[in-house]
């Protein structure tokens, strides 16, 4: 049954909030506004719509928020137990799921499907059931509610229990696992997620490929999709809000000071970037894309001190060892080609690790050549920000395993992220792609990736589900 506090007529689900809060030394909290598609989005229904955002408590900051009560309208923080939180988020939905999906096991070795497993899974089934309580409680009648990510893929099922009367969506920002790989769960724990999943009216993905690999998936495993609608949403860049903040003071600083760090050739001109901006993703393929530059350098002695490989690498999941160990590594490989073949004025890897929003932005404009190359992505927006903010046009060399490649393929140097040889060869043609050639690409890759803004992007959706 619904109950009295039911009043929201649009609900999303994320683990991640639009808000979070940090504890300051004298024990006040401060509040940080989160960015991306689904604020956008929000934003874009306006304040009357009577949006409910359910999201966790991240951190001790956010807890202490819930505990005190603090909190911003139209936003519900779960305070759920730590432990059950760590188990169900870096056990469960970063350590399987995202493994699953990205397709990034070590196979001889992992994974192992055993007793600790079934007891993180545990976890996992419960911080679901709490986003589905929670959601029932504050819906209307009748709401739409739009759950997101693999995070949260049991919330659907769990919720069409309690509120049978609500229209439910669900959006993966991964890829899916093509049958074969995504059998790798136990039986019992994919016809689960499968199930939890279908328990939508409407199942959003961002590329087809996406979308047809987890019909297959219930084709194979649980007869099929029965009545879940599925759609596809293939999320673009924020043109206006890119073009308009790369512009900024802070940006302009920082586009000094790369160019003071990258430095002018022997002949006096600036020399060439090859870009790229990551977390230190598994699945980024950073490594690979490091052994490319220097495979560059060896097949094409030409670009020495001709051209700087700016790599933007901003750590992410430090609290999981392979993530620490994959870090750690890409910052070896980059000291190690910067030994290898810099000179005294010369540094071939410009790599950065503290994350700083400006200084990506500045990157982007000074990019002749963007270097995408994932091992799987869903989407990958950085491929589709580049072309958009870059001053004079840029190159793409795109893996054909980022989701991005369903829109952006045509007008890329499309690469196999495996294939360190064959994306040195790319980097090479995209290097010395004539002017006007670039130009052109630029023009076609950006009315591409700007095809479908974030609150378009929201608002399809949302609609599809309503109609």
């Amino acid at each position: 049954m619904a109950s009295t506090r039911d009043s929201h007529q649009i609900l999303v689900a994320s683990n991640r909030g639009p808000v979070s809060y940090s504890l300051r030394e004298d024990g006040s909290l401060q509040a940080r506004r989160g960015g991306g598609g689904l604020v956008s989005g929000l934003s874009a229904i306006g304040p009357d719509a009577g949006a409910l955002w359910v999201c966790a408590a991240l951190g001790d900051g956010d807890r202490e928020a819930v505990r005190r009560g603090v909190g911003e309208d139209g936003v519900r923080m779960l305070d759920i137990d730590a432990a059950v939180h760590a188990d169900a988020y870096n056990g469960i939905a970063n350590s399987v799921l995202w493994f699953v999906h990205h397709m990034l096991y070590q196979t001889p070795v992992e994974p192992v499907f055993d007793a600790e497993f079934r007891r993180q899974w545990a976890a996992y089934e419960a911080y679901n059931r709490a986003f589905a309580e929670a959601l029932a409680e504050g819906a209307a009648p009748g709401a739409s509610v739009l759950v997101q990510d693999y995070h949260l893929t049991l919330v659907p099922g769990m919720l069409r229990e309690l509120r049978p009367d609500l229209r439910i969506g669900h959006f993966s920002h991964t890829p899916w696992a093509p049958v074969e790989y995504f059998r790798m769960l136990p039986d019992d724990i994919a016809e689960q997620v499968l199930r939890g999943m279908l328990g939508a009216d409407r199942l959003g993905f961002l590329t087809h490929r996406w979308a047809g690999a987890f019909t297959a998936c219930c084709d194979a495993l649980v007869g099929g999709a029965g009545d879940t609608r599925i759609g596809v949403h293939g999320l673009g860049a924020d043109a206006d809000f890119l073009r308009a903040r790369s512009h900024e003071a802070d940006v302009e600083e920082r586009i000094t000071a790369l160019r003071e760090e990258i430095g002018t050739d022997p002949d006096g001109a600036p020399r060439r970037t090859i870009v790229r901006v990551d977390r230190t993703e598994l699945s980024k393929n950073i490594v690979r894309g490091l052994l490319a530059y220097r495979q560059l350098l060896d097949d094409e002695p030409s670009w020495r001190e001709r051209v700087v490989h700016v790599a933007f690498a901003y750590p992410s999941r430090q609290d999981l060892a392979v993530y620490r160990e994959y870090t750690a590594e890409v910052q070896r490989l980059a000291e190690e080609i910067n030994e290898q073949y810099g000179t005294d004025g010369w540094t071939p890897v410009v790599l950065h690790v503290k994350d700083d929003f400006a200084r990506s932005l500045a990157a982007y404009r000074l990019a002749d050549v963007a270097l995408v190359n994932p091992i799987r992505d869903g989407m990958n927006l950085v491929a589709k920000e580049v072309p958009v903010v870059s001053d004079d046009g840029c190159a793409l060399v795109l893996s054909r395993e980022a989701g991005a490649y369903e829109e952006l393929g045509d007008d890329a140097l499309t690469v196999n992220p495996y294939d360190v040889t064959g994306t040195a060869r790319a980097l090479h043609e995209a290097l010395t792609l004539p002017a006007d050639d670039r130009a052109e690409r630029t023009k076609r890759l950006t009315a591409a990736a700007t095809a479908l803004p974030p609150a378009q992007w929201f608002l399809d959706q949302l609609h599809a589900l309503e109609a």
